[in-house]
């Protein structure tokens, strides 16, 4: 009998894996740990988001700035935005470019707080102004940690899982509209003593506590290998690419190997003349490129999500919900978002990023469909079933943009564009949304006034027609390499010819020049 059990414990030792096999990498979680660290700039963003969203029911904030109707709430959202599309455009890529990731998005931050004190600081006569100018700045500061974030998870994240590293930029940003709505729900319990002028105020600043976490260890992490490529610091590139892909050996071939290829492209790029912004409209190639970023980001904020983050408590409340219930609402809604994230973490990556914005459009679509037709056949608040099916729909339009506009939008931007035009690509297109934005901020809070639950239906159209325009337009970035997408925009191969031959011709030729023109000679 002893014998015969042998056989069997054998195969038992062989079919569980060695212990070490369950254990991961030092470089996957050096990669996960840098995403997630600079997920913090992300959920300062998003908090400042959120908690204006907060104090639009606040009525210490109502009465400080004298119960401001709905064209001025729409200007106070508004104006951030124009913020946001000045530093897109003029700022927030020579921040990126000059210095570096890091600690461009050590700037915004700085940028961020300065305009958080300048909206908490508002009072008397000058209220109004105040939040105007502070919500300016601040925007600027998103503009530019909006960006960098991205762009550096992007640029230090290997190709085939480029796109779960990415969309962490997303779950930081649902995670601090998360935390400004429960912060706003839990100060809303704040009415006595100075609770009336306090509360919204200590919201607003709050941001600090992320932002001093953020800005306190930028200066420990790794710089982008490719910004520093760029940047002509070769040895430096290598040392931050090993230590990040957890590798001792300095001649690891897969670092080098991924270091000649970013080498590689950036050296035909630069030869072949492509260094300025106005190459992005004029080469067919990278117009290709800049157009469907730029209007992904108009759409993704046309698709009615900004409305829903800076309107949601109001939105609950037009549904018969109480104040601090319609705020416990939207915390429960923005704490799901983050669950909704993480699980496109998993899916753009295996479905891509074309199928799950296609999918999370019709999601919209729908929800948007019932939270207009409901009202119209219910008005008044007069059906409770019907204005509880609003709400559950409004759960269900945060898991389609959770899918599909949220996080896709700055995964595809970040991955498109060559390294050395990135973060100009990136910033001019991310204007694009805040353009969509500013339109949406104004449309929303008067439209609502006039129209009602008919707004929704506005919203519905756009969403529509951005699936179309999505199956007709995009093609598939899933598994590229950064350096692989001149292909996929089917780069016309004279160009590089021609790069090629401007890089012969150059009488002081630099090494890296000639070892690319080598290496594609080769090819």
């Amino acid at each position: 009998m002893a014998d015969s059990t042998k056989p069997a414990r054998a195969t038992v030792v062989q079919i569980l894996p060695p212990i070490s096999a369950l254990k991961p990498s030092v470089g996957s979680v050096r990669l996960h740990a840098l995403c997630i660290f600079f997920a913090l700039g992300s959920l300062l963003w998003g908090y400042n988001i959120g908690i204006l969203a907060t104090i639009y029911v606040s009525p210490g904030f109502i009465n400080e700035l004298n119960k401001p109707d709905a064209s001025k709430q729409g200007l106070i959202t508004a104006i951030y935005y124009l913020g946001s599309w000045i530093s897109y455009v003029f700022l927030a890529s020579p921040a990126s470019d000059f210095l570096g990731r890091r600690w461009a998005c050590f700037v915004g931050a700085i940028i961020i707080c300065t305009g958080g004190s300048l909206q908490a600081g508002a009072t008397g006569n000058r209220a109004f102004s105040m939040m105007i100018v502070g919500r300016i700045v601040a925007g600027v500061g998103v503009a530019i940690v909006s960006t960098s974030v991205p762009m550096y998870q992007s640029e230090i994240s290997p190709a085939k899982i480029r796109g779960r590293f990415v969309v962490m930029n997303h779950i930081g940003l649902v995670a601090g509209l998360a935390v400004a709505f429960w912060v706003g729900y839990g100060m809303s319990f704040w009415t006595t003593g100075n609770g009336f002028n306090l509360s919204w105020r200590l919201s607003i600043l709050a941001e600090f506590i992320p932002a001093v976490l953020l800005c306190a260890g930028l200066p420990f992490t790794p710089p982008s290998p490719r910004w520093l490529i760029e940047k002509g610091r070769f040895e430096e590139a290598r040392k931050s690419m090993q230590w990040i892909r957890g590798v001792d050996d300095t001649n690891n071939a897969d670092v080098l190997e991924e270091l000649d290829d970013i080498r590689e492209a950036m050296e035909i790029h630069r030869s072949s003349g492509m260094l300025s912004w106005r190459v992005l409209f004029t080469n067919k190639d990278l117009f290709a490129r800049m157009w469907r970023v730029a209007l992904l980001h108009f759409m993704a904020q046309m698709c009615g999500a900004t409305a829903m983050k800076y309107y949601l408590p109001t939105n609950f409340i037009a549904l018969g919900l109480g104040k601090q219930m319609s705020l416990l609402a939207g915390g429960i809604e923005s704490t799901l978002k983050i669950g909704c994230t993480i699980i496109e973490m998993f899916l753009v990556d295996r479905f891509g990023r074309k199928s799950t914005l296609i999918v999370g459009c019709a999601i919209m679509v729908v929800a948007l469909l019932i939270n207009g037709v409901l009202p119209q056949i219910y008005p008044n608040n007069l059906n409770r079933p019907s204005d509880y099916a609003c709400i559950v729909f409004i759960f269900v339009f945060t898991f389609g943009y959770s899918i599909g506009f949220g996080p896709n939008a700055w995964v595809y931007g970040a991955e498109i564009f060559p390294t050395h035009l990135r973060a100009k690509g990136l910033c001019l297109a991310a204007s694009g949304g805040a353009v969509g934005s500013i339109v949406v901020a104004q449309i929303w809070p008067v439209a609502f006034q006039n129209i009602g639950s008919k707004t929704y239906f506005i919203f519905m159209a756009t969403n529509f027609a951005s699936m179309i325009i999505l199956i007709i337009f995009y093609p598939e970035t899933k598994g590229k390499t950064l350096e692989e997408m001149d292909n996929l925009f089917e780069k016309n191969k004279d160009d590089a010819e021609q790069g090629d031959g401007i890089a012969r011709s150059t009488s002081v030729a630099s090494p890296v020049a000639q070892e690319a023109v080598a290496v594609n000679r080769k090819r």
